[in-house]
């Protein structure tokens, strides 16, 4: 069912801005590039900018996201074991979509159905 880790999530204030600042950390530009979302491909992993704070406030601004075939399936699997819906199944764009729900203790599980982003190979 989960695939691997495959993004870290940061919620941002000032998108251009993180978007600048994090392509010099990284020393490259962005593979993904909408004024919703921005996604760097590092080492095999997805370090993602998103300027929705909606329910966000400093020191619960990140999440991971787990790579998954079918986001539907799953989605819905994992809530029938017992995890309650964060935020619903949405389309993002170019095939990508995204969801999460609280796990039964409470933790964020983002899960990600993304057939753009490849695995840099170092």
């Amino acid at each position: 069912m989960l695939k691997g880790l495959r993004t870290a999530l940061y919620h941002v204030s000032d998108l251009a801005a993180a978007k600048l600042w994090y392509s010099g950390v990284l020393g490259k530009e962005p593979y993904f590039d909408e004024p919703f979302y921005v996604g760097f491909n590092v080492g095999g992993f997805e370090l993602g900018l998103d300027p929705d704070l909606t329910g966000v406030s400093p020191g619960n601004s990140h999440a991971a996201y787990w790579g998954v075939d079918d986001i539907e399936r799953c989605h819905a699997r994992l809530i029938a074991l017992g995890a309650t819906e964060r935020s619903g199944i949405q389309d993002v764009g170019g095939g990508i979509k995204v969801a999460s729900v609280i796990d039964p203790f409470g933790n964020p599980l983002g899960i990600i159905e993304n057939p753009v982003f490849r695995i840099e190979e170092s």
